[in-house]
């Protein structure tokens, strides 16, 4: 009687013993969407600041070196060097004076990833739109920040 008291003393025990070793799993911390979206946000001025000051870096700043992106009517460009190739090559030949603005509209987080979906609109030196449409980004957080690791934009601006 002693010797299967014992015995079940010990299995309680050692069960008591090894799950108070194991931890549960972290959870997630909940992400602060109203904060996230105020840095996508800062991201996308950054990215029309670039553009305005004719600044091909600081435009490929938004991307991760392994970024793709999607144009209409173009084959995708694959890394940051290739999309600062042809933001370099459209800022040089750039003579309008338009501008763009760019606008967070939906946020999906989870995790380190988070996609957007926002609007953009082209505006000339006279304030009239010239062009609009709508873009989706990818992020990852590397590094403590959000990059964008793939995007594609659309127009709403029916072809002329």
């Amino acid at each position: 009687m002693k010797s299967k008291f014992l015995i079940v003393a010990l299995s309680g025990l050692s069960a008591l013993f090894f799950s108070a070793c194991t931890t549960p799993a972290e959870e997630a911390k909940p992400i602060d969407m109203d904060k996230l979206k105020v840095e996508i946000q800062a991201m996308e001025d950054a990215y029309a600041a670039a553009e305005k000051a004719k600044d091909a870096d600081g435009v490929v700043a938004y991307y991760s070196q392994d970024a793709v992106s999607y144009s209409r009517n173009e084959a995708p460009l694959s890394g940051a060097a290739a999309i600062k190739e042809k933001i370099a090559k459209r800022l040089a030949s750039d003579t309008t004076g338009n501008t763009s603005v760019y606008k967070v509209v939906d946020l999906f987080a989870e995790g380190n990833s988070a996609t957007e979906i926002g609007s953009w609109t082209t505006i000339n030196p006279a304030g009239a739109e010239v062009e609009k449409g709508y873009y989706m980004s990818f992020f990852q957080k590397r590094d403590g920040k959000y990059v964008c690791v793939r995007d594609m934009n659309v127009t709403t601006t029916p072809a002329k």
